[in-house]
C-alpha cells in the first residue's frame, strides 16, 4: 500500500491563477444551493483583504503542484479574523483536507495576533455545519432551530497561543 503524496501549503492572492478552481468550484457550489445570485457572495469583499497588508490570508493546500483544497481569512476587527471560502477540490473530498485547511487557517491567524476566529455559513450547507461544530467552533445560534429560519449561521472559536508552522500540512 502506498501513502498518499505529500501535502504543500502556500499562501497565494486571489489573481493566483491556483485559486482559479476554488472560486470556480465554489460558485457552482453557492448557486445550486442558493440560485443564480449565488455567485455575488465571492465578489462581496475585495481581493486586497485576503492579503497580509490589510490582514488577511488564502492559503491553497498543494498535492503534487495541484490544488485539493483553500481557505482564506480576512480581519474582521482588530482581534479576530474571518474565515472565508473554504473549498475542498471536488474530486478529493472526504479525506479530511476541509479540516486541515480551517487548521492551518487557524495557526496562521494567530501567528498575525488574532485571538479569535468568527465565521458563518449557509443554512443550506449541512456539510460546513459540521466541519465547524467537529473542529471545536461555538455554534451563535439555535443548533435545535430549522436552519432555514435562522438565515446565515455564525461561529467562533478562541485561539490559543501560536504553533510554529512549517508549510506542510501533513504536520497538522
Amino acid at each position: 500500500m502506498t501513502s498518499a503524496p505529500e501535502l504543500t501549503v502556500v499562501q497565494v492572492t486571489v489573481r493566483d491563477p491556483r485559486v482559479e478552481p476554488l472560486l470556480r468550484e465554489l460558485g457552482d457550489e453557492y448557486t445550486a444551493r442558493y440560485g443564480r445570485d449565488a455567485h455575488a457572495e465571492l465578489a462581496r469583499y475585495p481581493d486586497e483583504e485576503f492579503t497580509a497588508p490589510y490582514g488577511g490570508a488564502l492559503l491553497l493546500l498543494l498535492q503534487r503542484g495541484a490544488p485539493v483544497a483553500g481557505g482564506a481569512f480576512r480581519r474582521y476587527d482588530a482581534r479576530t479574523a474571518e474565515l472565508k471560502r473554504i473549498w475542498t477540490h471536488s474530486a478529493h473530498r472526504r479525506r479530511g483536507l476541509a479540516r486541515r485547511v480551517v487548521a492551518e487557517l487557524e495557526r496562521e491567524a494567530a501567528l498575525r495576533g488574532y485571538r479569535r476566529i468568527h465565521l458563518t455559513t449557509g443554512p443550506r450547507q449541512p456539510e460546513a455545519r459540521g466541519l465547524y461544530l467537529a473542529t471545536g467552533y461555538t455554534p451563535l445560534f439555535d443548533t435545535r432551530a430549522d436552519p432555514e429560519t435562522i438565515g446565515p449561521l455564525a461561529f467562533e472559536k478562541h485561539l490559543t497561543a501560536p504553533a510554529a508552522r512549517t508549510g506542510k500540512a501533513s504536520d497538522l
